[in-house]
């Protein structure tokens, strides 16, 4: 009988290609299954195949759980139990059991489970060579349509482009062959399944890099995507060879190769800009076709504030804020648009308010304060801390000015963190001893303000969440606990 069990392993790796190790598997889940039917109760069976001779021993089993956890007194077993002594939760105990034999199983369940078994290995194996040839762009034909997703055949497998990853203006239907980009895998009750995209950015790298031979030969790179799916989209294209437009390469002779993959996204417009590692430059790039006068950096908010003239702005927002979103998802910066006008009040504002903040905390003149702000001074640290080398450049100033400034700025700066910290001294006995507080939140919340359980307890959830960043949850059941006196 053991040399039957080998000879149809080797038979049935042999016939579907799969490994041994998954025959021998599925047989003793077989043998398994075919062995508890001796039992009326749920009981849980384990087959042991020797891969050498073929025999094999079967054992009933009971798995160690805690006490509360037994559902199932044939399959398992309370922690507590004498016979369970010795052994850890999650363990089996086993007793070895007559096995069937091999001739009398139930030949059409054996048969199932192997059959069964053998399909996975073999979806499992056209999977791996699948992603062994590293294919992000499949091709396929709509095998049918499932609640408005498409379940397509591509190769020997099965994959589904969900209605959402569809472009929207599409109509796809059966026996429609379409193009998307391999998102990611789901292992399922069915096997694995590819998941597609026709919306995601990458799609359209894709779509390029197979009408443009110039990117895989390395030529040309791109290096960003963004897209409104269907309507319109940016690239960001480099060159690795100077001698090579990347933009034009990528437009192709008439337009034919933007075009191509125009016609593959149901219409959508394609913008080709050009990469630069200079930030403030690829932003400027990416707004085309609008033109930017200036563009001014935050680097701490990582935020540009992009100026164009009043007949460009229009065009700089696009339809619905498309352009400026495209560029802002291209860049990675937070874009905002303002004309020359509104960027000129902004300055004035922003020069104001800093020159006033430097004549209050440094005890100087407007005339000291103005020529701070106009060699590019902005905060008291920046005063402060700045090396000295870079300071002694403002013809303006000597050095015992410069020394000077310099320490009322630390001093400015030093009376500030004094001032914090008898602030956050002062949050209430009782707002340190309530209930689900602590120490750092009850300083955080005094240092903003909130002293005591009565100032909590007016706040809204939303205001507390953006005092602290704590979570939503927390917020509130603080909250509930200040307001519980109200109810008293």
């Amino acid at each position: 009988m053991s040399r039957e069990i080998l000879l149809l392993v080797d038979a049935l790796a042999h016939e579907k290609s799969v490994a041994k190790e998954v025959i021998f598997t599925a047989l003793e889940l077989a043998l398994a299954s075919a062995s508890k039917k001796r039992f009326t109760e749920e009981a849980d069976v384990r087959v042991a195949i020797d891969r050498d001779s073929g025999e094999y021993q079967s054992f009933r089993r009971w798995q160690v759980l805690a006490d509360e956890a037994v559902e199932n007194p044939a399959a398992q077993i309370a922690l507590s139990d004498e016979r369970a002594q010795g052994l850890a939760e999650g363990e089996f105990i086993e007793e070895p059991l007559e096995s069937i034999e091999f001739g009398r199983i139930g030949a059409q369940a054996a048969k199932q489970v192997i059959l069964q078994k053998v399909r996975e290995a073999e979806r499992e194996q056209i999977l791996e060579d699948f992603l062994a040839r590293k294919e992000h762009l499949v091709t396929g034909v709509i095998k049918r349509m499932e609640k408005g997703s498409a379940i397509i055949e591509v190769g020997r497998l099965e994959s589904l482009l969900p209605r959402e990853h569809m472009i929207a203006k599409e109509n796809l239907r059966v026996g429609d062959r379409v193009r998307a980009y391999l998102s990611r895998i789901e292992r399922g009750g069915r096997g694995p399944q590819l998941i597609l995209s026709r919306i995601a950015p990458e799609f359209l790298i894709k779509l390029f890099e197979l009408e443009v031979p110039e990117i895989e030969e390395g030529l040309l790179e791109i290096r960003a995507a963004a897209r409104d799916p269907g309507l319109r989209s940016k690239i960001a294209v480099k060159s690795n060879d100077q001698r090579l437009d990347p933009v034009g390469t990528c437009v192709g002779m008439r337009g034919s190769r933007v075009q191509a993959v125009t016609g593959e996204l149901a219409g959508e417009r394609v913008d080709i800009v050009l990469w630069s590692m200079e930030p403030a430059q690829f932003v400027i790039n990416a707004m085309a076709p609008a033109e930017v006068s200036s563009i001014v950096v935050d680097e701490d908010a990582h935020s540009m504030d992009v100026v164009v003239a009043e007949d460009q702005l229009a065009q700089a927002i696009g339809r619905s804020g498309q352009n400026v979103r495209l560029a802002s998802e291209l860049t990675g910066w937070t874009l905002n648009i303002l004309t020359e006008e509104e960027a000129a009040q902004k300055h004035e504002e922003e020069y104001t308010t800093t020159r006033q903040l430097f004549m209050e905390k440094l005890d100087v003149d407007e005339e000291v304060a103005d020529i701070l702000v106009e060699e590019g001074f902005s905060t008291l640290e920046e005063i402060a801390y700045v090396p000295l080398a870079e300071m002694s450049e403002i013809d303006a100033f000597d050095e015992d000015t410069i020394n000077e400034l310099r320490k009322r700025a630390r001093a400015a700066l030093l009376t500030e963190a004094i001032a914090k910290e008898e602030k956050v001294e002062e949050a209430s006995e009782d707002l340190l001893t309530m209930e689900g507080m602590d120490d750092a939140t009850a300083h955080q919340l005094a240092a903003k303000g909130v002293s005591s359980m009565e100032d909590l307890a007016d706040l809204a959830v939303d205001d507390l969440v953006d005092l602290t960043g704590m979570d939503t949850e927390r917020a509130k059941q603080l909250i509930m606990t200040a307001r519980a006196p109200w109810f008293a």
